[in-house]
């Protein structure tokens, strides 16, 4: 695996068939993730987008109280943010797994990775 990249809340690396992306906090406006991972992959950390099914997990971390964020919400914003970064388009997501769960900080880490023929 690669090293990660980023000096904010947002960083990712490029590992096998894909990429992992993290980024710490968590707000319960969805809408705040786009525009903080479409300008990091805009800015720091550019890819050419592959055609082709991927598979998406999107595991959100959270540390005391259950966020009221709704996961379907993140994934949505999360999603169109990578389209034209790691994917052509988000029509291209073969499969999608999101969980919540209680981590060891507040945080939300995405991997994509081209699925398999």
């Amino acid at each position: 695996m690669n090293a990660w990249t980023g000096r904010g809340k947002v960083r990712a690396r490029l590992i096998e068939g894909g990429v992992e992306i993290t980024i710490d906090g968590i707000t319960t406006q969805a809408r705040y993730y786009k525009p903080l991972v479409y300008e990091f992959f805009r800015k720091e950390f550019q890819l050419r987008p592959r055609y082709g099914e991927f598979e998406v997990e999107l595991i959100m971390e959270y540390v005391g109280e259950t966020p009221t964020l709704d996961l379907d919400n993140l994934a949505k914003a999360l999603l169109d943010a990578l389209k034209g970064h790691v994917f052509v388009d988000d029509s291209q997501i073969a499969r999608l797994l999101c969980e919540r769960r209680v981590g060891e900080r507040d945080r939300i880490s995405v991997r994509a990775v081209k699925r398999e023929a």
